[in-house]
């Protein structure tokens, strides 16, 4: 399993964040000869964008920890007594999340428990506030937005093949016994189904397709298990 991605995925979130939380614009109106004389209300005061954006930034480090504690989890209940190792990709330093060898069912769910906790956490935010996107929640809206960065990136990886060999994508690959390029799929195809339901929360049919992925993705433990 792969923690390498910690700065790519916490990079990510930073990337959508002008994509969900902008800053007030300050509206003008122009004042008629006739009205000149009247005073003029003072502008609403301005939201604090640096404390909106700390709120966002602390939803993301939500949504890695609970992503992180997903695998910690897993390997603690299957035994496999998980644990830390520092590892080198490029000229950063990283730290992974190992565990003990296990079966290819266990592997797949042990390296798939990130994934799954951000199927639940996106999950219970859309249905319990499918209208999110106009709502003043810069920590919920920051832990979506890391679901769907990490996610991105995940999937790239996949796709390119790139990346530490303790990558999440590449463990549940091996276990599933299938390329690498096909998890990639199973790890986006959640994160656009979730972005069109925030940016679409009429749509009707997007959260039945987004919930049958992600059970989908539980579902391959039984592959794993041949």
């Amino acid at each position: 399993m792969e923690r390498a991605g910690v700065v790519m995925r916490l990079a990510g979130a930073v990337f959508v964040l002008a994509a969900l939380i902008g800053a007030p614009a300050a509206a003008q109106e122009t004042v008629s000869r006739a009205e000149e004389s009247r005073p003029i209300a003072p502008p609403p005061a301005e939201k604090n964008t640096l404390e909106e954006a700390a709120k966002f930034l602390a939803g993301a480090a939500i949504g890695l920890g609970a992503h992180e504690a997903g695998h910690v989890v897993s390997g603690a209940i299957f035994g496999a007594d998980p644990g830390l190792k520092s590892i080198n990709y490029g000229p950063l330093p990283f730290f992974a999340i190992t565990h003990e060898p296990v079966s290819p069912a266990r592997e797949y769910t042990i390296a798939a428990s990130g994934f799954f906790m951000q199927h639940a956490t996106s999950e219970w935010l859309l249905s319990r506030r499918p209208d999110i996107r106009h709502e003043d929640a810069p920590i919920a809206k920051g832990v979506l937005a890391f679901n769907v960065a990490t996610s991105a990136v995940y999937a790239t990886a996949a796709f390119g093949r790139f990346g530490p060999e303790e990558r999440d994508t590449l463990a549940m690959a091996r276990a599933l016994d299938v390329g690498e390029p096909l998890v990639g799929v199973m790890v986006l195809a959640p994160a656009v189904a979730d972005t069109w339901r925030y940016l679409k929360p009429q749509s009707k049919w997007a959260p039945w397709v987004s919930r049958a992925l992600k059970v989908g993705s539980v579902l391959m433990v039984f592959r794993a298990a041949r």
